[in-house]
């Protein structure tokens, strides 16, 4: 399901004229103006404010978090997240169910009770601290931003204070009326488990389940052999397998 630590690439470096001041000038124009940047914050954003990967989620009227922007765009951040949504645990959940900054500058200490299921299958992978900012409308929660870093310890306060910044702006381009199928031409966002949803609501159809119970069952095939949960999507779309897999009584 997640890749061995030496998989990962770190990610792309940023350009030696721009900063974290010039980065989230950019993002917070583009929200103040109501326009997207017309990609995705530059890359290289993650390193800016001293981390190796940066995510987006958005809360969807169902509760779930829909992975919107992450950078690198590939990778570590990624993995992780699809990682959190496979199992239904992890600090992205967590922040997002109590709406509570979470700072866990050393994984390795985290009570293994905390995140019974993300702790064991993260530590497969070089992360080693995480970060989280929900994203709040009013008492209502839109959206969680989380980095990652791939070495311990605590953010610097310069670095505590751009993760604020960069959680505010972002949450300016989530208010952004727009489709989220076409999001990507607007803002840089774009719905990274589209082909989940796909394959959920084949698989309802198919097995006669409610779209809740054809999300759990491929959750549960995607855990139970530890593969990606999109890579499994892929191959039910792709009729690859069957859905008769996913159908206990046959």
């Amino acid at each position: 399901m997640v890749r061995a630590k030496g998989d990962y690439a770190s990610g792309g470096a940023p350009s030696p004229h721009d900063g974290p001041a010039g980065f989230l000038a950019r993002v917070h124009r583009a929200a103040r103006n109501g326009n997207g940047p017309g990609s995705p914050p530059a890359p290289g954003a993650a390193r800016l404010l001293g981390l190796d990967a940066v995510t987006l989620n958005l809360r969807a009227r169902d509760g779930h978090l829909e992975l919107l922007w992450c950078d690198p765009g590939r990778g570590l951040g990624a993995d992780l997240d699809t990682l959190q949504y496979t199992l239904g645990d992890g600090p992205t959940l967590e922040s997002a169910q109590h709406g509570l900054f979470l700072d866990a500058p050393d994984v390795l200490a985290v009570d293994p009770a905390r995140w019974p299921l993300f702790l064991p299958a993260a530590a497969r992978t070089p992360l080693r601290a995480v970060f989280t900012r929900p994203l709040r409308l009013g008492a209502a929660l839109i959206g969680v931003l989380t980095g990652y870093r791939t070495t311990p310890g605590p953010l610097t306060p310069t670095q505590q204070r751009d993760l604020h910044h960069l959680a505010r702006s972002l949450r300016s381009l989530l208010l952004l009326p727009s489709d989220l199928a076409n999001a990507d031409e607007e803002t840089g966002l774009r719905l990274y488990r589209a082909e989940v949803h796909q394959a959920t609501g084949f698989l309802a159809t198919e097995l006669h389940v409610s779209l809740e119970e054809a999300l759990l069952r491929l959750r549960a095939h995607a855990a139970a052999r530890d593969q990606p949960l999109p890579d499994l999507a892929q191959s039910l779309l792709t009729r690859r397998l069957s859905p008769d897999i996913f159908d206990p009584v046959t």
